[in-house]
């Protein structure tokens, strides 16, 4: 009997979302539960399970192809067995098992994958993977590659030839994903509707730095997660927040909506895009609890596995570009929130105390803000909350 597969709710407002890849073709077995399909919406790519065991039966569409939510997508023969094999097989190339598997494994690679496979001139069968349900990520292809102590050229295929001694060049065309739609469409929406203006100062990391020092032993071994810098930086939005209310807020046609409470989205980085979790309740959590939630968000970013209800909300940003080099952004704002922090690398650089020429380690930050709704006063006063605390820690435990 054929069990048809649906396409899930999806959360809500969004009612239609994009094959990404397909983790399963005709006349394979696969398990209850066991993700078939990976479908990229809106705001993040998640993956459809099979209602129950049995064999994949017929594909209803093709990788690129929009569906609406209930739409069946395919079938699964129930009780099924998997394919029969010819009796007489190709000669193989000597292998283990295990690597025959493997490569079983690899008919399901991503495009991502495939591409960084062929880049770097590795054997995927090789390679454990790391993402759910062991399958391979782009990163454990550029692992790999680093392992093997060198850096081979492309292999060669018949869709991607090799340029010829003529001075030939290729190029090729990729379908932007969903997501990447979305994050260009809602970034072009917030320069166009907001009036965005950015206002920058510099953080002496001193103090910070030698907190981690001192304790990041002694926190590890309490709460089992390291000390970062992101638990200094939300704690201390959270007192600008307070403060400052209007960055807290956000426009809502000619109405102005205030949040008693601090949810601040954490910009990281996935195989498709940048994505932006929500650490909820900052306002009431620890540090533990933050860095813990930061440190999740951003193995499911990469695992794929974020959820639609950890995307939503969010009253205010945090985005590091420090992690990638950055010296000086201009960070864009998360509609509907009115206001985002931008956090940068840290670097020795002489400054003035005291009336002598020291060399600390200093960190541009950056807030761009909604300009019709927070004044300059307030924007520059909300960075210097944020300078403040940082450059003093104890200011965040006795609430200053």
């Amino acid at each position: 009997m054929a069990t048809e597969i649906n396409v899930p709710t999806l959360g809500e407002s969004v009612t239609e979302g994009t094959i990404g890849e397909w983790l399963k073709q005709p006349g394979d077995a696969v398990a209850v539960d066991e993700p078939i399909a990976s479908l990229e919406t809106d705001k993040v790519a998640i993956e459809v399970p099979s209602p129950v065991a049995g064999i994949i039966g017929e594909l209803k569409a093709e990788v690129g192809d929009t569906v609406e939510v209930g739409a069946v997508i395919a079938t699964v023969e129930e009780g099924g067995a998997p394919a029969a094999k010819s009796e007489t097989p190709a000669p193989a190339p000597a292998s283990t098992p295990a690597a025959s598997e493997a490569s079983d494994a690899s008919q399901t690679l991503s495009p991502a994958v495939r591409r960084a496979v062929l880049e770097h001139g590795v054997d995927p069968t090789t390679i454990k993977g790391t993402g759910k349900d062991g399958r391979l990520t782009k990163e454990d292809v550029i692992a790999a590659a680093k392992a093997k102590g060198d850096d081979p050229a492309p292999a060669t295929s018949s869709e991607a030839p090799a340029p010829a001694a003529t001075g030939a060049r290729n190029t090729e065309r990729v379908k932007m994903t969903r997501l990447r739609q979305t994050i260009a469409k809602r970034l072009k929406g917030a320069q166009e509707n907001a009036a965005l203006l950015t206002t920058f100062n510099d953080v002496d990391m001193t103090a910070v730095i030698e907190a981690r020092t001192k304790y990041k032993d002694l926190f590890a071994k309490k709460h089992d997660i390291k000390l970062g810098f992101m638990g200094f930086f939300a704690k201390a939005a959270h007192l600008a927040l307070k403060d400052v209310p209007s960055v807290n807020a956000q426009i809502d046609g000619d109405e102005i909506v205030y949040h008693d409470y601090v949810d601040i989205s954490v910009a990281v980085s996935a195989p498709n895009g940048l994505v932006v979790p929500v650490v909820r309740d900052v306002d009431k959590k620890g540090f533990a609890q933050i860095e813990q939630d930061i440190a999740d968000f951003g193995k499911r970013a990469r695992d794929g596995t974020l959820t639609m209800e950890d995307m939503s909300g969010g009253t205010f940003t945090i985005s590091n570009g420090g992690v990638f080099g950055s010296l000086m952004s201009t960070p864009i704002i998360n509609p509907p929130q009115s206001a985002v922090l931008g956090l940068h690398r840290i670097e020795d650089r002489p400054v003035v105390v005291d009336g002598e020429v020291v060399v600390r380690p200093m960190m541009y930050i950056a807030l761009s803000y909604d300009h019709r709704l927070i004044d300059g006063r307030e924007a520059v006063t909300a960075l210097k909350i944020i300078k403040e605390a940082i450059e003093d820690p104890t200011r965040m435990l006795i609430d200053l």
